[in-house]
């Protein structure tokens, strides 16, 4: 009985939600502006259970900025599992852009922070917003850690590791397609672009470690951004060029 009251929170029925307007979006929205953190939360969760019901998805997405907000200026790890959570059962709408933009060194952050929930959200987030092509800059350019390729280390616990392999490829094939190369970009010395694809990055040793990862998804993923590395974006390449690309990341 427990745990099917707790599923009921989670999960909404079409025939209860049916029940529900979009006043009731509104006033569970208007919660995130509350002062206590717990009821924040709540609400973010509230609506993350209303998300999957396609009427009032519109409604939801007004709110999409205000927790864009709340990720950049509090720091707390349950408030951002659950604001991410929201923001990833989402489609985020092109006036969110600018906020997202100023949100990008939070959620990069979060990604380098050692809670797990929070970083696999974060980089899903971030894997998604990766393939927009006026956000694909403004991500590589953020700012990270000295360490940040320990992300991809064979410790890390493997549903991250896959998230972080998936977010990798992505923005390999984002930065070698023809419309991104056509500008001529820059990056800060510091930025995500320089860690994993600048001179002096070592992410190809982290990438051949991958491959023999007890994981088979993670093993797949890595001889995917392997291959993206490698391949131009238009040509059509088969898995087993996964084993010949090895010889690329070998030379000195």
């Amino acid at each position: 009985m427990i745990l099917h009251s707790i599923t009921r929170c989670v999960y909404l029925l079409e025939a209860e939600a049916s029940a529900c307007t979009t006043d009731d979006i509104m006033l569970v929205g208007s919660m995130l502006d509350d002062k206590d953190n717990s009821v924040r939360i709540q609400a973010l969760n509230t609506l993350k259970a209303f998300s999957g019901i396609r009427k009032f998805r519109l409604k939801i997405q007004e709110h999409s900025i205000k927790v864009l907000e709340l990720i950049s200026t509090i720091w707390d790890s349950e408030l951002h599992i659950a604001s991410l959570r929201l923001l990833n059962n989402l489609p985020l709408p092109d006036f969110a852009h600018p906020q997202l933009r100023r949100v990008m060194p939070a959620l990069m952050e979060i990604l380098q922070s050692n809670y797990i929930l929070a970083q696999v959200q974060a980089i899903r987030l971030l894997s998604s917003l990766a393939q927009k092509n006026d956000l694909l800059y403004d991500i590589l350019n953020c700012q990270v850690h000295s360490n940040f390729l320990n992300l991809f280390q064979a410790t890390q616990p493997g549903s991250l590791l896959f998230e972080v392999l998936l977010f990798a490829e992505r923005l390999s094939e984002g930065r070698n397609t023809s419309h991104y190369r056509a500008v001529k970009w820059h990056y800060n010395e510091k930025s995500l672009h320089e860690a994993l694809f600048g001179d002096e990055s070592r992410l190809a040793d982290r990438l051949l470690a991958l491959v023999i990862h007890p994981e088979e998804e993670v093993q797949i993923q890595a001889c995917k951004v392997i291959v993206s590395l490698q391949c131009p974006q238009d040509m059509q390449v088969r898995p087993s060029f996964c084993q010949a690309s090895h010889s690329y990341f070998d030379r000195e």
